[in-house]
């Protein structure tokens, strides 16, 4: 299933942004590049978006500690649940009312 080649790549991608020290990586280029990463994640067809959303938490056991809880939070740290959920008011209050029970 290339949704779960993609989300792969994807996971490496943020993992490298979110993990990389402050001194490697300049944090506000990561803030940049993470806000352009979720920029194109939302502009996915919506077949192949939901496909991805369910392939990081496929994957998410391939990685350990921190980093695996990081790879099954994608979906939720790029709004990628409500974007598919746009056209359907009760599924973004929903995800409203789950984000807010975890924040």
């Amino acid at each position: 299933m290339i949704a779960i080649q993609i989300a792969r790549i994807i996971a490496h991608f943020s993992l490298f942004l979110d993990l990389t020290d402050d001194e490697t990586l300049d944090p506000d280029e990561a803030v940049e590049m993470m806000e352009l990463l979720g920029a194109d994640l939302k502009a996915l067809d919506k077949g192949f978006l939901r496909e991805l959303v369910d392939a990081f938490a496929i994957i998410a056991p391939e990685y350990r500690g921190e980093a695996q809880q990081l790879v099954r939070d994608i979906p939720y740290s790029f709004y990628l649940e409500e974007e598919l959920a746009a056209d359907d008011p009760v599924r973004l209050a929903e995800l409203e009312a789950i984000r807010a029970a975890r924040d």
